[in-house]
């Protein structure tokens, strides 16, 4: 009886979030799957067409599929690494005993990670803007020549957006600080009295402990980098020389077929594609970190 009324209450409490998620996640989840495999438009009624959706994606019908999925990937491919460097670096940095002020630096770091997606990717609109931008006014003051022109070059565009990203570094570094406060500290002594030098002890000591935070900062960084959007679609929206070729992301081709072009089942057809080759990612990631991730256990 006890238990059952256990039940109850824990059935009450989660409620809310059980009516919210079968609502906003597995219901439009399941509508998407429905409409993958129809021809609809906000104008008419879903029409069944079965796998012709998917065959545009694949047999190169829908022409931006994979220039779009080319664009992401180089993306992941630079702006995930990056990251993680950036912010293994800035917590190696606020771990040091030495470091005076290391909670206003922590805050300082972590304050570009809590500003809104559309207030920061108007700032770096206008950091990288050709004729009045700060970034080129400095190129001026100091070389006395005009500075490029960043967002319009196809070449500099992408590069631009990785070093965007990065500079969101701020999550990442609180997770990789907590998880290098995390290493035991006999070992690194045990280290020390073994006359292993400073990257001898982060190789093998820091690199294995920390291994867990890495393998999670790279999953997640992995999954939002294939879903990038924000910043991109501001960027055309606040500049129209900005170059729509190297900043075409597959969201935003998802999100141009479903509110431009009408054709919301295409559009469900290309989420779902990125959904099957984020998980198939996602699963070749765990079976790698078997190799290389380290648990105490």
């Amino acid at each position: 009886m006890a238990l059952r009324r256990e039940t109850k209450l824990l059935l009450a409490f989660i409620s809310p979030w059980m009516i919210g998620f079968t609502m906003f996640l597995i219901g439009p989840m399941v509508a998407s799957l429905y409409l993958a495999f129809t021809r609809y438009s906000i104008q008419s009624y879903p029409r069944w067409v079965g796998l012709q959706n998917f065959r545009a994606v694949f047999l190169g019908w829908e022409p931006n599929f994979y220039h779009s999925l080319q664009v992401t990937l180089v993306y992941v491919i630079l702006a995930v690494p990056m990251g993680l460097i950036v912010a293994l670096s800035a917590a190696l940095l606020l771990n040091l005993q030495s470091i005076k002020g290391k909670s206003i630096f922590r805050t300082l770091f972590f304050l570009p990670s809590l500003l809104p997606v559309a207030a920061s990717g108007i700032v770096w609109a206008w950091v990288f803007n050709p004729k009045n931008g700060l970034l080129n006014r400095v190129i001026e003051l100091v070389s006395g020549q005009q500075g490029p022109e960043w967002l319009s070059n196809p070449r500099l565009a992408l590069y631009c957006l990785v070093v965007i990203a990065t500079w969101g570094f701020g999550g990442g570094m609180i997770i990789f600080l907590a998880g290098l406060q995390g290493v035991p500290r006999h070992l690194m002594e045990a280290a020390l009295i073994d006359g292993a030098n400073m990257w001898q002890r982060f190789r093998h000591v820091t690199i294995p402990q920390i291994s867990p935070v890495i393998f999670f900062n790279l999953i997640m960084g992995m999954i939002g980098a294939m879903q990038v959007f924000s910043v991109a679609y501001i960027f055309q929206q606040a500049d129209a020389s900005v170059s729509r070729e190297a900043t075409h992301f597959y969201v935003l081709n998802i999100f141009y077929h479903a509110f431009l072009y009408d054709r919301f089942g295409l559009a469900c057809a290309l989420a779902w594609v990125l959904f099957v080759m984020i998980l198939i990612l996602t699963s070749v990631q765990f079976w790698a970190g078997r190799k290389w991730v380290h648990y105490e256990s």
